[in-house]
């Protein structure tokens, strides 16, 4: 049986059931293991040796934090992370995760409507993280992400996407054609809908789903080698 593709309802579902008092799953745990299956993603079709500075960015929800971890993560993997937060979020666990980061001397560009800042960021960049919306997502995209999503494009720097690539509708695609393009898509739990036509590298970052959840949800997860937390999906 083929791999299932999720709508934003059904990944919704199991998120629910994976934090319920049946799955037991905390969303610090959760955020923590997809956050280092993008840093491992990352790694591995960026080596750090031609590209060690990444850029990170983190809209101001869930995706967010898994971008947070992902930085953290990268910079015990020997990157230079740099945060980019168009509108941080104001949760508790964001806050955390931030000062988790502020304790690696993890730099974070301050918020800014300043578009020079994030070009000036993009010059001493090597790869982008694109953690900025999640398959929550719903347009259109409004300030300030409107403006630093046609910046990130235009950079023609790699970017690596989690979950789903920002500006895309969770379940159509870049149906308005205003989303990033991604070079390698990391899809946390299963893919969504709307990255069927992704042509470029994509993994699966959701080494954390028990066996009950995949059954019930008919999920049919590739197996992942060895101890990693991310497996390359094949078309």
């Amino acid at each position: 049986m083929s791999l299932k593709y999720l709508t934003s309802r059904t990944a919704q579902q199991i998120d629910e059931e994976l934090m319920s008092s049946a799955g037991a799953f905390s969303l610090d745990q959760l955020m923590e293991l997809a956050g280092i299956a993008c840093a491992q993603a990352l790694a591995r079709v960026y080596d750090k040796k031609k590209y060690p500075n990444v850029l990170v960015c983190c809209g101001p929800g869930n995706q967010g934090g898994d971008g947070l971890v992902a930085a953290r993560h990268l910079g015990m993997f020997g990157y230079r992370p740099t945060i980019y937060m168009p509108k941080p979020g104001s949760k508790d666990i964001y806050q955390r995760l931030k000062l988790q980061c502020d304790n690696m001397k993890i730099k974070t560009i301050p918020p800014s409507n300043d578009p020079e800042i994030l070009r000036d960021a993009l010059s001493s960049t090597n790869v982008i993280l694109d953690a900025i919306f999640g398959f929550s997502f719903k347009g259109p995209i409004r300030a300030p992400f409107d403006s630093a999503l046609p910046i990130l494009s235009d950079s023609r720097l790699p970017i690596v996407s989690v979950d789903i690539p920002s500006g895309w509708h969770v379940e159509e695609g870049n149906v308005e054609g205003v989303g990033l393009r991604p070079d390698v898509l990391v899809s946390l739990t299963a893919p969504k809908l709307g990255v069927r036509s992704f042509g470029g590298r994509h993994f699966l970052g959701g080494r954390f789903i028990p066996k009950s959840l995949e059954e019930k949800f008919e999920l049919n997860l590739p197996e992942y080698p060895g101890s990693d937390q991310i497996v390359e999906l094949k078309e």
